[in-house]
């Protein structure tokens, strides 16, 4: 064979060899860079070490094994004692500095908790409640102080609120400084200090709405024990029970301008045509009423006969009024509401006489529900409360261990007791100045389900 076709054929050869290869290497993909790194930073120095005693510096450094960065510090740390100055807490790279600037106090212990502060930087793994102890003294105290907090008026919990210690201090403390000792509440409500002095401690809780960190204002929720706890004694704290004094007053509304509307109007609770024989008939207007002429708002039945007339109560935004009566079931009556009745605080009065024309319920709509309690304390004077989700629904004063009640409203309920102390029919706040604990609400944990002619008996102990 000629040289030149065996040359042809060689060049060829290696051209689709070269080709194959090319193109086999195009087909190979970048590494993957394997699973989602999932793990917390982790500590691998720290200088001085964790439980160091006779500390004397005021820097502190924590080397990690990757890149950190801090989120949320002052929402998530919690210094105890707390200095007179936040020291500085920084990152850069692998390391977490904090300086102090003042003075630490002699023979103390002290504990860093950053909480949630700590994350590495490239897949924010959260290095969880990391607490840093250490000890101006020779020795970390080790004695601890437990207890709970719940909110009085409804016995649940709110872990929003903090926890305070004040070391040997005035009642007028709380009010005027920064507490010795904070910490957090957990989500059942409960509360652990560590690493405490044998010492009295006062004890408190408090929802800081301003964040000074101490009692300011009676529209934040409080708590506070009227003992003194001492760590040795006494490992665990009594139940503290928190309170608003005061609610915040709202702002006053602004001056609605005029609008295009020429005519009042309203609506009212009555649905489906039917009224509820448990609740008043309630009517809602958009603007706030500059005067109301009850004796131009008329019930009457089918024959347009007027009948015993509701007792009727304005609320105070002026915006709902609300009319109670004994209602008799299965009947059709009729609300005439004539046009001088009402007038708005834009000059809105009726177009015209306005007719409401319902029907009430029936009983067998309703179930009946009886309720025996073992070791309720009647001398306290406990209100009997049913909950749907968090409106309060009804409410009965109970003057005996065995409730009953023919008429309720279909339902799942959730069943509260609260004890009127002071037996005005409400819940009623603590007053700290006077040393007054508030109130206190239990909520059962037994829920009732209410069918509609259906007969219900329920046990319950406290």
């Amino acid at each position: 064979m000629n040289k030149k076709i065996f040359s042809f054929i060689g060049i060829a050869f290696i051209c689709h060899l070269i080709s194959t290869l090319i193109s086999g290497c195009a087909q190979i993909g970048a590494p993957t860079g394997g699973p989602k790194d999932t793990t917390a930073p982790v500590l691998v120095k720290a200088i001085p070490q964790n439980k160091t005693l006779n500390f004397s510096g005021n820097k502190i450094t924590l080397n990690f094994n990757e890149y950190v960065e801090l989120q949320e510090l002052q929402s998530n740390l919690l210094i105890s004692p707390n200095p007179k100055s936040n020291p500085i807490i920084s990152s850069k790279l692998k390391t977490v500095t904090v300086k102090f600037k003042d003075s630490l106090s002699p023979n103390t212990t002290y504990t860093i908790n950053f909480g949630n502060a700590i994350k590495d930087i490239n897949e924010g793994n959260v290095f969880n409640n990391f607490t840093y102890t250490f000890s101006t003294g020779d020795k970390i105290d080790s004695l601890q102080l437990k207890g709970k907090v719940l909110l009085a008026e409804t016995g649940t919990v709110d872990s929003t609120l903090m926890v305070m210690l004040y070391l040997n201090a005035h009642d007028s403390a709380v009010r005027t400084r920064k507490p010795d000792y904070i910490t957090k509440l957990k989500g059942d409500g409960s509360f652990t200090f560590n690493n405490l002095p044998e010492a009295n401690f006062k004890v408190y809780a408090l929802k800081d709405g301003d964040g000074n960190k101490w009692y300011n204002s009676k529209t934040e929720c409080f708590a506070f024990s009227k003992e003194e706890m001492n760590t040795a004694d006494n490992a665990i704290a009594p139940t503290l029970y928190a309170y608003v004094e005061k609610a915040t007053e709202s702002a006053p509304a602004p001056a609605l301008k005029k609008k295009s509307e020429k005519y009042l109007t309203f609506n009212s609770n009555v649905f489906s045509g039917e009224q509820d024989l448990l609740e008043p008939l309630v009517l809602t207007f958009q603007n706030p009423l500059k005067s109301v002429v009850l004796d131009s708002v008329v019930l009457s039945d089918t024959n347009y006969k007027p009948i015993k007339a509701p007792q009727f109560i304005i609320d105070s935004t002026r915006k709902k009024l609300t009319a109670t009566y004994s209602w008799t079931p299965d009947q059709t009556l009729n609300l005439f509401v004539f046009t001088g009745a009402f007038e708005d605080s834009n000059g809105l009065k009726l177009k015209k006489t306005d007719t409401l024309t319902f029907k009430t319920k029936n009983t067998n709509q309703y179930g009946s529900l009886k309720i025996n309690f073992n070791n309720l304390d009647l001398a306290k004077h406990p209100l009997l409360q049913f909950l749907s989700g968090q409106e309060l629904k009804y409410k009965f004063a109970l003057i005996s261990n065995v409730w009953k009640t023919d008429l309720m409203a279909p339902g799942d309920y959730e069943i509260r007791i609260l004890y009127d102390e002071n037996n005005n029919g409400q819940w009623d706040p603590g007053n700290y100045q006077n040393k007054i604990q508030p109130e206190k609400g239990i909520v059962l944990p037994q829920k009732i389900s209410i069918k509609a002619d259906w007969e219900n008996e329920r046990d319950i102990s406290l």
